[in-house]
């Protein structure tokens, strides 16, 4: 999903739209003057988890504890944060969502940034296994340490930028509406200068206009599909979402899924689970009281809960 049209009207909106991660950004405020300090906000959100969880970074603290053998390592309060973010997402995905799958996705070429990924072409593959599950995170709240036992490796890209979208938007929104949306991951607080912010849903990487947009005014939304981070693998195209359950790559019968929810860290989760629940997957998400748009890959679209579009002609 991108962010296309914000606003709800006819009244302009402050807003920037950057990259971040490899990942398209956007950040758009009500009033002019709340944007500086939302900007600021925001940057110091992203250096902040980027050092605690990027798992590109030889200085990142989950790239310590990825190579320490499982001796246990003293963390920051932001690390306990993202991992307190990936366990919950975790709990709310039975276990689908899941932040130990790193294994998996090196097994598959996943191990380095997306686009120098796609610049080496074709990649070797190893035999698929499955996560070995957040039972395997060793977790000392109390003396803010963490190891990982049975060889696990964590990755936080299911769940991070989310959690960097939802944790801006709740500070910023204090002087007014805001809207923060980080590679399709949208947190949403208060209304934009005209109503509702409408936001623009697409299953592809091109914006035509005609997308259509849901109109919010708190919570958060999220799209994932299997069909827009893809490589060559082993003599087939593979993607980055992971089934713990077995190591491999997402491949049912949904291509795209946009799930609105309380939060865009929940959504997030929502979102990926979905592709790995298969046909369970709508029910599911009514069960979890999200509204979803699903994609199948015959391009047949199915809407779950009270999903609440406007037209695409807007």
């Amino acid at each position: 999903m991108l962010l296309d049209t914000l606003g709800a009207g006819r009244l302009p909106v402050t807003s920037s739209t950057f990259t971040v991660w490899g990942l398209t950004a956007t950040l758009a405020v009500e009033r002019d003057d709340q944007f500086e300090a939302a900007l600021a906000t925001l940057w110091r959100h992203l250096d902040a988890v980027d050092l605690a969880a990027n798992r590109f970074r030889s200085d990142s603290e989950v790239t310590r504890l990825n190579h320490a053998a499982g001796e246990p390592l003293e963390v920051s309060a932001t690390f306990e944060d993202v991992l307190a973010a990936a366990l919950e997402c975790a709990r709310w995905t039975d276990g689908l969502c899941d932040p130990t799958v790193l294994a998996a996705l090196l097994d598959l070429g996943y191990d380095r940034d997306y686009d120098e990924l796609r610049a080496t072409g074709a990649r070797a593959r190893r035999a698929a296994r499955p996560a070995p599950g957040v039972a395997a995170i060793d977790w000392d709240r109390a003396g803010h340490r963490v190891a990982l036992r049975d060889g696990a490796q964590v990755d936080f890209g299911a769940s991070a930028k989310a959690l960097v979208a939802d944790r801006v938007a709740d500070e910023v929104a204090v002087g007014g509406g805001v809207v923060v949306e980080i590679g399709g991951d949208v947190a949403v607080r208060g209304r934009g200068p005209d109503g509702p912010w409408a936001i623009g849903v697409t299953d592809s990487l091109v914006i035509t206009g005609r997308e259509e947009r849901v109109a919010l005014a708190g919570g958060g939304i999220a799209t994932s599909s299997n069909a827009t981070r893809t490589w060559r693998a082993g003599g087939a195209v593979v993607n980055h979402l992971v089934d713990p359950r077995t190591g491999e790559c997402a491949d049912g019968p949904f291509a795209t899924a946009s799930v609105a929810s309380t939060s865009c860290l929940r959504a997030n989760a929502l979102a990926t689970a979905a592709l790995l629940w298969g046909e369970d997957a709508p029910y599911h998400l009514a069960q979890a009281g999200a509204a979803a748009r699903l994609v199948r890959v015959d391009g047949t679209v199915e809407y779950v809960g009270g999903w609440t579009r406007e037209g695409a002609d807007r």
